[in-house]
């Protein structure tokens, strides 16, 4: 029993180790293609096998940094108070919870384009997707007049906030975040004032 709890509290250092090397190696990559399972094992003092057993590849790594970085805004979105939480009006939240999650991306580049450019298939289909999908869509379907159209303009929303979008208004454009942010509330309030 006790090398049993011993082994577990390893595993939980080695994790905790591993997810903090990531963050680490992705906050100050050049890109997030320059992040290897050699660069964060090596990192995190651990073995590569160690990385492969407990996250699987590359992907499984990324999304499990990306879902411990972004876990407290996706706790002040379920449960949060105003602006973000659910008892806030839909015509406040949706445009909160975008800008929210903008500056989470702008704070988290790499790893955020790191996270859409891993694995394979369509990254509409990945569950941290659709829980922001599904958040925006159940606020917009609120607003009068936008029952028929919230899925797509969810969709079209959240498209503004792409990490490869940001990555090129923040590079090849050098737009400054305060920018980003200003636009994107722009354009929100544009697409709900049609609404």
């Amino acid at each position: 029993m006790a090398e049993r709890k011993a082994a577990r509290a390893d595993a939980l250092r080695n994790r905790e180790a591993v997810l903090a090397a990531a963050d680490a190696l992705f906050a100050r990559s050049e890109s997030p293609r320059g992040v290897s399972m050699d660069d964060v094992a090596a990192a995190a003092g651990v073995g590569k096998g160690t990385l492969f057993r407990r996250f699987g590849d590359r992907t499984g790594l990324i999304q499990a940094v990306f879902a411990s970085r972004i876990e407290p805004l996706r706790a002040a979105v379920e449960a949060g108070p105003a602006p973000l939480g659910p008892a806030t009006p839909p015509r406040e939240r949706v445009p909160a919870v975008l800008d929210a999650l903008l500056q989470f991306k702008l704070d988290n580049r790499h790893l955020s384009l790191a996270l859409e450019e891993a694995g394979s298939g369509s990254p509409y289909q990945a569950a941290h997707y659709a829980w922001w999908h599904g958040t925006l869509r159940d606020a917009l379907g609120q607003l009068p007049g936008t029952d028929d159209d919230a899925d797509f303009t969810a969709h079209a929303l959240l498209a503004a906030t792409r990490a490869d979008l940001i990555e090129h208004l923040a590079g090849a454009e050098d737009m400054s975040p305060r920018r980003m942010r200003n636009r994107l509330a722009t354009f929100v309030d544009a697409v709900l004032g049609r609404a």
